[in-house]
């Protein structure tokens, strides 16, 4: 009965026997991937390194390459009640035949095996890059990450390409179409090409980086957006704003639009703070008590000029700027803030007068008769 064929797999009889024999085969390498992947992990933690990075990749290696060696073995199974045919016969069988493609066991193996081992030299070079950065003193998390997608996408296409060389189709079967499609296609995708071309660039360039603090204008927004770079892919670059949302952006947004990088250059930058005072208030008083405000707060740079200078003479009063400079950070918004409650707490405590717009609304005589016409 254990023997008995249920259906035929290529040149293989399958029966009972050789189903259980591959549950069993895949559950046990299933479990040993557990088990490899526990014990590697205790002792990592044990010899008090740091689960990231190169470690990651060791762990990833070797599930990769259990299920590898659980796929071979799988195959070898069918050989229980099938003795006749060798291990050549069952590779070489044509299980997909199309007018001009047949496709057999030995390419479809080739295939999955080219796939894994691809994965698993992409965690080879992450390790590689890993311990070459990570042993300089000088450590940039964004070259090792430029360096790692790029890897990436390079073994990828070889990948491909070997598998359609396998498969004898010829690469110029997608290149080889007429004139009037690919014009139409490239127009269709003139954007997506824009992006991944400014993907690239944003990648060896290095002007933007993974952790860098960035400012950039929205036609949605009042203000321009500040935002800390968590992700840049060929296509899109994920950033974070300051109220905690996730955004996609075009990469060409990036490198075509006006971008200021707070991360590069100096370390301080210049705020500007307006307020206005009424005209008979005491402008030197106000000014020095703007100035003690912004002198109290610890963030700002007490070895550059803070400055209070009058705009101009407006319908509200006076105009006043003040100028300071701080350290140009995630929160440094919040600097202007805070010097703005501690101007107004001393302002309220030394009588200094923030003027409130008035309107004064006045009636001509013939609208006050009408308004009487109206009325009776």
């Amino acid at each position: 009965m254990m023997s008995y064929t249920l259906f035929r797999f290529g040149p293989y009889e399958v029966c009972l026997l050789n189903l259980i024999a591959l549950f069993v085969i895949f559950f046990v390498a299933y479990l040993l991937r557990i088990v490899i992947h526990r014990s590697m992990k205790r002792y990592l933690i044990g010899a008090n390194i740091s689960l990231e990075g190169r470690n990651t990749s060791i762990l990833k290696f070797l599930a990769q390459s259990v299920y590898l060696l659980a796929g071979y073995i799988a195959i070898m199974s069918f050989g229980i009640n099938n003795e006749n045919i060798s291990f050549k016969e069952f590779l070489t069988y044509d299980i997909i035949q199309f007018s001009k493609l047949k496709i057999n066991f030995f390419q479809i193996i080739f295939i999955i095996v080219t796939i894994i081992g691809g994965k698993m030299l992409i965690n080879l070079m992450k390790l590689y890059y890993n311990r070459k950065f990570r042993s300089k003193s000088e450590f940039d998390s964004s070259t090792e990450y430029v360096y790692g997608k790029t890897t990436t996408y390079i073994v990828y296409m070889v990948v491909f390409f070997l598998c359609l060389q396998e498969l004898n189709i010829n690469p110029s079967v997608f290149l080889g179409g007429s004139a009037a499609i690919l014009v139409g296609i490239g127009l269709g995708l003139q954007d997506v090409f824009k992006d991944w071309v400014s993907g690239l660039i944003l990648l060896y360039e290095g002007s933007i980086k993974i952790g860098d603090i960035i400012e950039i204008e929205d036609s949605k927004y009042r203000e321009p957006i500040v935002a800390r770079i968590l992700k840049i892919n060929v296509r899109t670059t994920e950033i974070e704003t300051r109220d905690g949302n996730v955004i996609l952006i075009p990469n060409a947004r990036l490198t075509q639009e006006y971008v200021e990088n707070w991360s590069h250059g100096k370390p301080t930058m210049r705020f500007r703070v307006t307020l206005a005072i009424a005209f008979n208030s005491d402008t030197e008083l106000a000014i020095k008590l703007i100035r003690q405000a912004a002198l109290s707060h610890p963030k700002v740079n007490k070895r550059e000029e803070i400055a209070v200078r009058l705009r101009e003479f407006s319908e509200r009063g006076l105009e006043l700027e003040l100028l300071f400079w701080a350290d140009q950070t995630w929160d440094s918004n919040n600097y202007k803030s805070e010097i703005r409650y501690e101007i107004d707490r001393l302002f309220r405590q030394y009588k200094v007068e923030i003027p409130v717009p008035n309107r004064y609304v006045q009636f001509s005589k013939q609208n006050e008769d009408e308004t009487k016409t109206a009325n009776d």
